[in-house]
């Protein structure tokens, strides 16, 4: 896959990409109507939940109501379809999370070009993923997962095929040469219901996604993929103390313009984004209670981001024969 570096140096620079008949007019007039922050996936999930939390203040600085809209399946590629083909006129944006990069190997028929049709905005954050189950599971490490497996049939939920956590656990399961069926859920919300219900032995999910769960006690954490141990989960090892060397694993969440949104309207959206994350009561929401880290970096930054994503994992996503949902 080609780098996107010419976009995102574009945008970065402040310059039009091409300029539209009436373009300088709509970026002079914009905001002027309502605008629609598509997510890939259903209610309920981290990346749902990452949106939601920002649209009122997105509101209150641009001074126009702000819609979520969700559209999900297909490892967040319908939803991404729907922006990548949206006209660029500043009035659609696309927030979502990290299968977003490996969305060429997921879907090989995939309708659009993810780096012609889309370009980047600002990763908003991102959280190490942890493992968890119902206390009433006799689990209390991925030790006692993998001994599980080699007796009998053990399963796992995610927030879907090709995400990052899914792809995990395959690497992990391979490593111990054992099998653990894996469930996948249309979002993040779903699998955590049925992980504190006991219908699946397991999950992994973000620690955004989990951790009102495990401060609940609905739900017990196993094994954390930080490089280090996040403050809210002292007692859980990461990967690396686990016997998994070098293994760190995070979520992340982005946004996305279709291709073409006039470099002013990116600039100010981009901006918005920024700065009302950065509002004390969301940025103590995102990093304290859902124990993420704001990132908030600029086009070339996400753009370099993403490549790298595509690096790790999709050698792993290839290997496994992944597919969307």
């Amino acid at each position: 896959m080609k780098p996107w570096t010419r976009r995102a140096v574009v945008a970065a620079m402040g310059a039009l990409p091409a300029i539209r008949p009436g373009a300088a007019a709509e970026a002079g007039n914009w905001p002027s109507e309502t605008i629609r922050i598509v997510v890939p996936f259903a209610p309920g999930g981290s990346t749902d939940a990452a949106a939601r939390l920002v649209a009122p203040g997105l509101q209150q600085r641009l001074g126009v109501p702000i819609i979520v809209e969700n559209r999900s399946g297909a490892a967040g590629s319908i939803g991404a379809d729907v922006v990548a083909k949206a006209k660029p006129d500043g009035y659609t944006w696309l927030l979502t999370f990290d299968s977003h990069a490996l969305m060429p190997i997921l879907v090989p028929s995939l309708p659009f070009d993810l780096e012609k049709d889309l370009d980047p905005v600002t990763q908003i954050g991102r959280a190490p993923y942890v493992t968890a189950c119902q206390p009433s599971k006799p689990y209390r490490s991925m030790e006692d997962v993998f001994a599980a497996a080699r007796k009998g049939p053990v399963s796992f939920g995610s927030t879907g095929n090709g995400t990052i956590g899914h792809l995990v656990m395959l690497m992990m399961a391979q490593r111990k040469d054992v099998e653990i069926t894996h469930l996948p859920y249309r979002s993040g919300g779903l699998a955590v219901n049925d992980a504190v219900a006991g219908h699946v032995d397991m999950m992994i999910g973000s620690a955004a996604l989990l951790a009102s769960q495990i401060s609940g006690g609905t739900l017990r954490p196993l094994m954390q993929f930080g490089s280090k141990r996040l403050p809210a989960l002292p007692d859980v090892p990461t990967a690396t103390e686990s016997g998994f060397p070098d293994l760190t694993a995070e979520a992340w969440w982005g946004v996305f313009a279709p291709a073409g949104v006039p470099a002013p309207i990116l600039a100010r959206f981009q901006a918005a984004v920024i700065d009302a994350y950065r509002e004390p009561r969301i940025a103590r929401q995102f990093t304290e209670v859902n124990q993420a880290e704001l990132v908030l970096g600029d086009a070339p930054a996400l753009a370099k981001f993403v490549e790298s994503q595509i690096r790790i994992w999709g050698e792993v996503a290839r290997a496994n024969h992944v597919r969307p949902d």
